[in-house]
């Protein structure tokens, strides 16, 4: 089969990695994809194409010229803006959620209502559509304090205010126009304390499969320091996440979400993405993400033993009840490499020493290539990965891979699941 992967980072280089693995899939083509992708070698060819994730319209035209067998939707723009729903318009198989399941994500009041409706435990909140509403609120309300806004924001869109100065300031630049039409409204949310998780999981509509848990840090700095980033490292499984605490989220959260999109004629197809935290009261949601997370899908596929085209295709024929989703045991690691400057104004055009021996472990993110040279093109980098029997010996040998690979200014955390690490 030739299979059509949408995107350009280190999550869509996880999941081509993984689908090269399925005896099924003979091509892959990722759009736009980036240098490093392109130069994975595994069981089928792999090639990219300059067409951006956005460009729907000439997505669909490309897929149905070259005959493409099915697309497969990751980042969060293209499916809130109705990609899915154009392949399907067009008659060609896709992996995502439509436009309207797509809200889960695209809009945190729809998403906070949504859980409302439906009795999921989340963050008390309320939502304004006026700065002086909004301030008002400020000025009477708890602190800590959680600013949001209420569109995409590529994962910048969350402020956690200690003070009011703080809150006021992420009030007044959201509005002001920071993220564009994605913050003209806010959702203000009670602060929640309490250990986070990332729960992938794969859903047709009707059965929802989690995947293996993950633990995600995003701060830039050691000591969950400095600003909020996209993630900087990743472990699964997330050894906070007992039997015990999946069973209570998948009765009173995964399910139930599942269960009332499909209610409200809106069956979500797809990954959905939980953003959780344990609270003395019991889980609570977060967020959601209508697609994988990046970097937590690093970690969580590389621990898949099913194959990934065939979960991908029962999502959209509604027949996930009738195939493996079957996790390996041990434990997974992702050490995120980002450029100097990141997240405000990352350095881009350094040269990216990667020895030949460790491309196989790491995922390409912000790279472009001259003349055979990988070269630094964005904020997160490199992600570099390992699986091992324990989650210690994966973390050690992500660190001694990450200390293997160097370009000028390059950062990373030292500290990525260091409560569980041997010392």
């Amino acid at each position: 089969m030739k299979v059509l992967v949408i995107g350009s980072g280190g999550r869509e280089h996880a999941i081509v990695r993984k689908l090269a693995e399925s005896p099924r899939v003979n091509e892959i083509v990722v759009a736009p994809g980036n240098a490093g992708i392109a130069r994975e070698a595994g069981g089928a060819a792999i090639t990219c194409v300059p067409i951006g994730a956005m460009e729907i319209d000439a997505l669909v035209a490309y897929a149905r010229e070259e005959g493409v067998d099915y697309v497969v939707v990751t980042p969060d723009d293209p499916l809130v803006a109705g990609a899915v729903d154009a392949f399907t318009a067009a008659g060609i198989a896709s992996f995502g959620p439509t436009k309207a399941a797509a809200q889960i994500e695209g809009s945190k009041s729809f998403a906070k209502a949504f859980m409302a409706r439906h009795g999921i435990p989340t963050a008390g909140y309320a939502v304004y559509d006026d700065e002086a509403s909004a301030l008002a609120h400020i000025a009477t309300c708890d602190l800590p304090v959680v600013v949001k806004a209420d569109g995409l924001a590529l994962g910048k869109g969350v402020t956690v205010a200690l003070t009011r100065e703080e809150a006021e300031t992420a009030v007044r630049e959201a509005m002001g126009g920071r993220f564009g039409r994605s913050g003209e409204r806010l959702v203000i949310e009670e602060f929640l304390t309490g250990p986070e998780v990332s729960i992938l999981a794969f859903s047709d509509g009707k059965t929802i499969r989690p995947m293996v848990s993950a633990m995600d840090h995003k701060r830039l700095l050691d000591g969950d320091r400095g600003p909020n980033t996209g993630g900087m490292g990743v472990i699964a499984p997330n050894p906070l996440y007992t039997a015990e605490v999946a069973k209570r989220c998948e009765r009173e959260i995964f399910g139930p979400t599942v269960a009332g999109l499909a209610a409200e004629g809106m069956p979500f197809t797809g990954c959905l993405y939980f953003g959780l935290i344990l609270t003395a009261d019991g889980p609570k949601v977060i967020e959601y993400n209508c697609r994988f997370g990046d970097p937590e899908t690093q970690v969580v596929l590389p621990l898949l033993e099913s194959d990934l085209l065939d979960i991908f295709e029962a999502t959209s024929a509604g027949t996930l009840a009738d195939v493996p989703v079957d996790f390996a045991q041990g434990a997974a690691a992702c050490v995120v490499m980002s450029a100097e400057g990141y997240p405000a104004a990352p350095r881009k055009g350094d040269p990216i020493d990667l020895p030949t021996d460790l491309e196989q472990h790491v995922v390409a993110a912000g790279v472009a290539e001259r003349d055979g040279q990988l070269l630094t093109n964005g904020g997160r980098v490199l992600g570099v990965c390992a699986r091992a029997s324990t989650l210690p010996a994966a973390l050690d040998l992500a660190y001694e891979r990450v200390r293997r690979i160097s370009f000028t200014g390059a950062h990373y955390r030292t500290d990525i699941a260091h409560q569980f690490r041997q010392h």
